[in-house]
């Protein structure tokens, strides 16, 4: 059993306290200002508090705040060397986080998926850290990188479901408008994208391998992909990677003066 308290109950932070519960083999307690915010995660977290002190013995602490709350939250916060501080908080790097802190700093970029344990997550860290590890596979999958290239992890898996969900509606709309039903466009839809999520993690075979193996030659699949090959959407997408990415710096630079 895991003891891990998370601090902050908004988005991110219930998402990893649910998937967590959901996972089992974890006690969590969930901390926040705000006892409102407890509402939403009160049936997955053994414990409530709104005591930062009550948050110090657990193994893992998850700093789970926006980035221009976690040098307050870092005041009040005293944990022990053999404590973990797993930071989410975009754009605050581990050099930041660890001058404030006696525990070791393990660096992570999640999505909203951990509430269904299909999270994407990258981690940053000295060493390998077993309980952090284990976090991160019961929640979903994870890669481990250097600490220079988590803002465009940021961007890419951090802000990236965003961007799928706006691909996702732009896809249901149009069948909507071709005649389809509303909410089975969007079942439709949102299957799609996770099976083809799925067989990219499962297929030794690249992208461009894979989408040949679904157009037939005159068929429906490769009239779409001209389209699509003619267009700069590959492009805008990226661009929109790329704003996400440089929003992240500048973030780590506001968190570093």
């Amino acid at each position: 059993m895991i003891d891990v308290s998370v601090i902050g109950c908004g988005n991110m932070g219930s998402a990893l306290i649910t998937g967590l519960s959901e996972a089992g083999e974890y006690h969590i307690t969930a901390y926040d200002v705000d006892p409102d915010a407890f509402e939403r995660i009160e049936q997955y977290a053994d414990r409530t508090t709104t005591d930062l002190a009550d948050v110090t013995d657990s193994d893992v602490v998850v700093l789970a705040v926006k980035p221009d709350i976690v040098p307050l939250v870092l005041e009040d916060l005293e944990l022990d060397a053999d404590r973990t501080l797993l930071t989410i908080a975009a754009g605050v790097s581990t050099d930041v986080v660890a001058a404030e802190t006696d525990a070791t700093v393990v660096r992570v970029m999640p999505n909203l998926a951990a509430e269904t344990q299909n999270m994407a997550a990258a981690v940053t860290w000295d060493e390998p850290n077993d309980h952090v590890a284990q976090m991160l596979s019961d929640l979903g999958e994870y890669v481990v990188v250097d600490e220079d290239l988590m803002d465009v992890t940021t961007a890419l898996n951090g802000s990236g479901p965003a961007f799928v969900f706006y691909l996702l509606g732009a896809m249901a709309d149009r069948a909507v408008e071709e005649g389809l039903d509303a909410d089975d466009a969007e079942t439709l839809a949102a299957q799609t994208f996770k099976g083809a999520a799925e067989t990219v993690l499962r297929s030794d075979e690249d992208v461009e391998t894979l989408i040949d193996a679904v157009c037939s030659p005159g068929g429906t699949t490769i009239e779409g992909m001209e389209i699509l090959w003619d267009s700069d959407v590959d492009a805008v997408v990226g661009d929109a990677l790329s704003a996400a990415r440089e929003r992240s710096a500048e973030l780590a630079e506001e968190a570093e003066k």
